[in-house]
């Protein structure tokens, strides 16, 4: 090798270590008029949304309590009808279906239809259901409780 000349390799290490670092955008600043019509917007959108939201949320539950309530009084109706029927009975067994009877009766008027935040909405539903069905057993009754788009009922 020649003196003053250098390899092919020391001249490529020479120009990326000379080399210019790229130069960095600076990051991008919002402008005033487009975080105010962030902000606009953002809030409009909010305040859309929350409007929907009311609306198909008091939709949803006029739909659902209005099944339950129907359900409910259904069991109400048929509870009563039954009680007329077994009222002047005096044997053993009519006792217990009485007794069944007002027991659903009393879980009936206990339900609370006018607090959609209760807690245990579910489960009192629930327990009514299942007394209605033991006095259905009681009764030799096949119930059918079926909602349908005209209306609400029981088949016997």
């Amino acid at each position: 090798m020649r003196p003053g000349l250098r390899g092919a390799g020391w001249a490529l290490r020479r120009a990326v270590l000379t080399r210019p670092a790229p130069r960095r955008r600076p990051p991008e600043v919002a402008s005033p008029p487009q975080k105010r019509f962030h902000g606009e917007g953002y809030q409009e959108g909010y305040e859309e949304g929350s409007s929907l939201g009311l609306i198909e949320g008091r939709q949803h539950g006029t739909l659902h309590g209005a099944r339950i309530g129907s359900e409910i009084g259904c069991y109400q109706g048929f509870a009563f009808a039954w009680r007329c029927l077994l009222h002047g009975s005096a044997t053993e067994k009519d006792s217990k279906k009485m007794k069944a009877l007002e027991s659903l009766i009393g879980m009936i008027q206990k339900f609370p239809y006018d607090d959609p935040t209760y807690d245990k909405l579910h489960e009192d539903l629930d327990k009514i259901r299942g007394k209605f069905k033991q006095l259905c057993s009681l009764l030799n009754v096949q119930p059918d409780f079926k909602i349908s788009a005209e209306g609400s009922g029981l088949s016997f």
